[in-house]
């Protein structure tokens, strides 16, 4: 009999359909021979991974997160992968304009002046008429793009590819001169890779912001640590290589880099948007429906 894994209770299941629920966490069910579609659990990484090679009878991966570089390589041969395309792409987004933001207003000195009580006042940079360079123009930065044009930036979306108002990534050294803040929102793959190393950051100019949403190996840590530490440049992170950071990695304390722990797409917006996109995809695949948002090559 066909079974299917799910992440949460309370999910609205085609009637019929055996499920199971498995958060992530804990000891693996017993006796998933049967299961056929396997909703992964999000933000539990990595045990519910080592399943994937343990479900012989698996046709089908729901992945809740919009990346799945993490997961195609360990899908067995045959098996359709479906990504979570938009799930995040608001949460991203607002979470790339706080850390803009916050880095710009420089609200951590702000912070810190108010737990020490003192009133000290001094003008800031703005976002308005910032130009800002967007690296990764898929759902999530096109998300991000709407919300820095509403704040008055200047936009330059990147992508892999040029094609109308989008430049190509080839482009970038010729680029980076003029940026004053750069937004980074990439998958972790081999073209991706350390795509902000040592010269291209020394391309930006003085006092440019950098800020990551995607992956943290897009990013070449250490010139990032030069570059910050010498205070020449900013840099606002929700992704970083590695993670977690160790807890005494350099950029915790660097005075002009702000942190957050990989939190952005996790925002009250996420849960809603996620449970009808599973019970979509459980109707489909109960009723031999093509599944949304397959991935290429899956």
């Amino acid at each position: 009999m066909t079974r299917v894994l799910i992440p949460w209770s309370d999910l609205d299941v085609p009637a019929g359909l055996p499920a199971e629920v498995y958060d992530g966490r804990g000891d693996f069910p017993a006796s998933l021979g049967d299961v056929e579609f396997y909703v992964l659990p999000y933000d539990t990484y990595p045990k519910p991974f080592e399943l994937l090679g343990r479900l012989p009878s698996l046709r089908a991966v729901q992945s809740l997160s919009a990346g799945v570089d993490k997961v195609r390589p360990l899908l067995p041969a045959g098996v359709q992968l479906c990504n979570g395309q938009g799930l995040h792409d608001l949460s991203v987004a607002e979470h790339a304009l706080a850390l803009i933001h916050a880095s710009q207003r420089d609200l951590p000195r702000w912070i810190r002046q108010q737990a020490a009580g003192v009133w000290s006042r001094e003008h800031t940079r703005s976002l308005a008429d910032s130009r800002v360079l967007l690296i990764g123009y898929g759902g999530i930065g096109q998300a991000i793009s709407r919300q820095l044009l509403a704040a008055e930036a200047l936009v330059t979306p990147v992508a892999s590819s040029a094609r109308p108002g989008v430049h190509a990534i080839s482009e970038l050294a010729s680029l980076l001169p003029s940026a004053d803040i750069v937004v980074l929102i990439l998958p972790d793959t081999a073209s991706t890779r350390g795509l902000l190393g040592a010269a291209e950051l020394a391309r930006l100019p003085d006092d440019a912001l950098v800020v990551n949403v995607g992956r943290g190996s897009a990013v070449v840590t250490d010139a990032l640590v030069a570059e910050t530490s010498s205070g020449r440049l900013r840099a606002a992170l929700d992704v970083m290589d590695p993670e977690p950071l160790p807890s005494d990695h350099p950029l915790w304390t660097i005075p002009s880099v702000i942190l957050t722990p990989h939190i952005a797409g996790g925002s009250a917006s996420f849960y809603p948007r996620a449970k009808r996109l599973v019970e979509e995809q459980l109707r489909r695949f109960d009723a031999g429906e093509p599944l949304l948002h397959l991935v290429k090559g899956s």
